[in-house]
Formats: structure tokens, sequence, C-alpha cells
């Protein structure tokens, strides 16, 4: 399976910048496309390889101060940013800015219809349920967040949390009207879409750093031992996958295979699995690696890596093509990011955290693979 570099082409300079519609210039086999207010560095190679690339740019957008996390359509995303309609937040450390709020985002009016505000909180990292009706968020303003569920019919929301669990640590969709996650000291729940949560009782005395849900089994890892493991929801069994240092685990949607992402050592690798943890096949290998996203047909995985390359530290976002068993470089110089896939496929939005503000861009992709 191959794995290109920071240095490969991705598509030829004057197709990206006829289609990107945007002035540009090029420099040490780099080409960085002049946006209003902004720029983004993406790759060219002078030499060029033998062959079309699997995946190629047709044009990247950027969208300054916004922070895209999910479509609700192929024209409509769900985004965070600041609302100016409220009073700045009232936390010294954050004085000078407005809480960030969740919007709808039409690409080609340019609307924004909100869709959730508070006075004094954050929210942001806003993920559509399966059959999109619902929104799972979080809202902050310092220390750990707190997870909220919007029906996006009436726009009514909840905070999930129980009786007996309080707070949750974690919180992600195990399927349309299923929510998982740990607990925010020891354990693990599930609650559904109208805020019942219920604690796992078998688990209930880990410290457990993952949970998330593939069919009927629970995946999780503790703090103490970070082999990731199973438990049958059916039998209440659980089981060893014989996978050690597990960072994250990332569903197909089918949910029959599984994106692993381990340390070792200096290095993270990510890995393609069978549910049952056999079968690995490597995708990529890095000092750091994140922004780990499943394209809805399965074909391809967005995930940024930073690297070192010749002595010098370099950093990413990379496509990996299934079908094509390669990696696409997609822009440079990117960390931080999150990654969502357009219901087609054909768009990879990623949001950058600059320290003050999110950066997103939407990249247009084009496969010669039919």
């Amino acid at each position: 399976m191959k794995n290109t570099t920071l240095t490969k082409a991705i598509c030829l300079l004057s197709i990206l910048l006829l289609a990107a519609g945007c002035n540009g210039t090029k420099e040490n086999g780099k080409v960085t496309i002049q946006e209003p207010g902004s720029s983004i560095t993406v790759i060219d190679d002078e030499k060029g390889d033998a062959g079309e690339p699997g995946i190629s740019i047709v044009k990247i957008d950027a969208y300054e101060e916004l922070e895209i996390s999910d479509w609700l359509d192929e024209n409509t995303v769900i985004v965070a940013k600041e609302n100016e309609s409220l009073k700045e937040m009232s936390l010294e450390e954050l004085a000078g800015h407005h809480p960030r709020s969740l919007y709808k985002y039409n690409l080609s009016t340019k609307e924004y219809s909100l869709l959730k505000e508070e006075p004094n909180l954050n929210l942001g990292g806003a993920k559509l349920s399966p059959d999109r009706k619902y929104l799972l968020y979080s809202g902050y303003s310092l220390g750990d967040p707190s997870y909220e569920v919007l029906d996006l019919n009436n726009l009514k929301s909840f905070k999930i949390s129980g009786e007996t669990i309080g707070n949750v640590g974690s919180a992600y969709w195990a399927d349309q009207d299923t929510i998982v996650g740990a607990g925010y000291m020891n354990g693990a729940y599930i609650a559904d879409t109208k805020g019942n949560a219920t604690p796992l009782s078998v688990l209930d005395q880990e410290s457990l750093f993952i949970v998330r849900t593939v069919k009927d089994k629970v995946y999780y890892n503790t703090s103490d031992d970070n082999t990731l493991q199973t438990l049958d929801l059916k039998t209440r069994g659980t089981a060893s996958l014989n996978l050690p240092n597990v960072g994250g685990l990332y569903p197909s949607p089918d949910g029959n295979k599984i994106l692993v992402l381990q340390y070792n050592g200096a290095k993270q690798t990510l890995s393609l699995a069978d549910t049952d943890g056999t079968n690995l096949k490597k995708i990529a290998e890095g000092v750091e690696l994140g922004g780990i996203s499943w394209s809805p047909d399965q074909r391809m995985i967005a995930y940024s890596m930073k690297g070192e390359e010749n002595g010098a530290s370099v950093s990413g976002l990379y496509v990996h093509d299934l079908l094509a068993g390669e990696s696409t470089p997609i822009a440079v110089d990117i960390t931080n990011v999150l990654t969502s896939w357009s219901p087609n496929g054909e768009q990879l939005a990623y949001a950058q955290w600059d320290g003050e503000h999110y950066n997103s861009s939407i990249v247009y992709l084009k496969s010669s693979l039919q």
C-alpha cells in the first residue's frame, strides 16, 4: 500500500489556479493560493509522476473565523462562529470575544440561520445524527465541556446527564437515535435523543479513555490499560482485541471496519482493521495524526499528519484512497484540524484552530477511478 510524501504532486498548477478562481504564486515546489483575506498552501511537483493520481483537487474555498463541523446537505453546512448579537464573554480570560453559536450556512447564498445560542457559552464540534434530525454538540467557556443534543425540528435542546453518572466526559453518535460516551469520572453510558442516559454497569468502576460502539459491541480502553477491549451488549461479556496503546477508534459508516490510532514511542500509526482487530493494514505513520474521518461511501479516509522530512518538521492534510491504495496530500502546514465529508463524498471540509479562531476550508475533489 503506497503512502505519498509531502512532496508528491496532487494536481497540475494550471488546472488548480483556473479552478480556484484566485491568484497564486509558486516557490520551492509549493503553490500558495491567495483567497480574499487568506491563503492556502497546496503542493505542486515540477517533475510529476507517471499516471494520474486517484484523487485531484478541483478547487479550495476558504472561510475565515468559521468552524465547519458537518454537512446537512450538499449545499448546507453546520458551522459555529462568534455571535455578535450576544454580549461579550464575562470571563476575563475570554474578554473581547462574543460567544460562539451554531448556525446553518448556505454555501450558495452565503446566508446564516441560527440554530442555537447561549450567553457566556461557546458552542461547537456539532455532529449530525445519521438521519440528520438531531445535532450533538459541546458547550464550554473554560474547563471541561458539556454535551447537548438539539432537535432540528423544534430547535429544543437538552444536556446529556444522568442521576447516577452526572456530567459526561465524551459523546458520540452510536446510531440515529443513540449516543454513547464516557462518564466524567468513571464508567460509560448510553443515551437516547430524549435525554435519558443509562450507565453501563459492567464498566462503572473503570476510568475510561475511549468509548465507541460498533453494532452490538462497545469498544473501550481504560486509563490504566490502553489495550482495546470490547463489551458485548447482548451477553455483557468482555474481550481484548490485543491492540495495545490505542489512542483513537473510528468505525466505518457501515460498522464492518475500524480505523485504529496507536502510539508507538514518539510515533503514531493509523491502521485499517476488521472489527475483531485482525487484518491490520497501515494507512499512515507520523509524529502526530488527527482529523480522521471516513467518506460516506467508505472509499476515502481523511487525516492530518505531522512528521519529519530531511530533518525538518512538516505537517499536512491527506486523503487516503482505499481503492487506489495511496494517500494524496491536500494541503501543507495544517495541524489541529477537524474534518467532515459532504454527503456525496466529493467535498471535504476542514477546520483549523489558530489559537484565537477557527478557520475553515472546503476542498472540492475529483476522482480518476470510477
